[in-house]
């Protein structure tokens, strides 16, 4: 835990309600890293943050190895099945939840695994209100991918609903913190040899639930309408909650990190 350097607030929203669930599931970190037994923090390969430094990652490999990014085969598989091993619910359409940086999702969506639910076409954004027009609505009906996710499986068009891959529904937010490590990267650009140096890692988060408490005081999230509107000239519109987050389980929680890097 003491080779995380430092965090900052990447985006305007550092109050909002997102973030602060966010920073309640960050707490699981200091469970030390995560296995088949307890939640905390996962780098990839499964090394620990001491490891992450000495001896560190190698992918000066021909080919291009980049295994200190967040793999399919690899990490994701492994973060799974730990949660499954120490019994962390799914939610109620079977699935656990990640909520990741567009960083941490732009290196799954790099990877060669990942890409095989992209090989065949979709048609585009399905239309909420007929989804079972769209030859990969099952991806919004609960189910798995049946014709692949070729569509932009980040950002709005995802949301509400994520999208599934691997037993988790996947939520992009550009709410997360940044995190910087103290890293060896042998062979990445700006790296020297295998000597470790501060380096950026994206986070995804997941989880299942009553990893948190939500206790929520007065009427329930609500959009209210200022009328300070200038005889009809504008409308502002406040988003409103009242509530309260707390850690239940720390176990129910895994941090992933998946680092920032390039190749020569």
């Amino acid at each position: 835990m003491a080779n995380r350097e430092n965090r900052q607030i990447k985006s305007w929203r550092g109050n909002s309600p997102d973030r602060v669930f966010i920073n309640e599931l960050y707490k699981s970190y200091s469970r030390g890293k995560a296995n088949n037994e307890q939640g905390g923090y996962y780098f990839p390969g499964g090394l620990s943050d001491t490891e992450i430094a000495a001896p560190g990652y190698d992918v000066s490999v021909a080919g291009g190895n980049d295994n200190a990014k967040f793999s399919v085969k690899e990490d994701l598989l492994a973060v799974v099945k730990d949660m499954r091993s120490r019994n962390v619910p799914t939610y109620q359409d079977g699935y656990y939840r990640c909520l990741c940086d567009p960083d941490f999702m732009m290196h799954m969506r790099q990877d060669s695994d990942f890409r095989e639910i992209a090989r065949y076409s979709g048609l585009g954004q399905v239309n909420p209100m007929q989804p079972f027009l769209q030859p990969n609505a099952s991806n919004y009906l609960g189910m798995g991918p049946a014709y692949g996710q070729a569509g932009f499986v980040a950002g709005a068009p995802s949301m509400p609903t994520g999208f599934l891959f691997e037993g988790v529904r996947f939520f992009e937010t550009t709410n997360m913190p940044e995190y910087n490590y103290s890293v060896a990267i042998k062979g990445a650009k700006g790296f020297t040899a295998a000597t470790a140096k501060s380096s950026r890692a994206a986070c995804g988060i997941f989880f299942g639930p009553q990893a948190i408490g939500i206790g929520i005081g007065g009427n329930n999230a609500q959009v209210l309408i200022n009328s300070n509107d200038d005889f009809s000239r504008f409308v502002i519109l406040i988003w409103s909650l009242f509530a309260g987050f707390e850690t239940l389980n720390m176990d129910f929680t895994t941090i992933a990190h998946s680092f920032i890097y390039t190749t020569p």
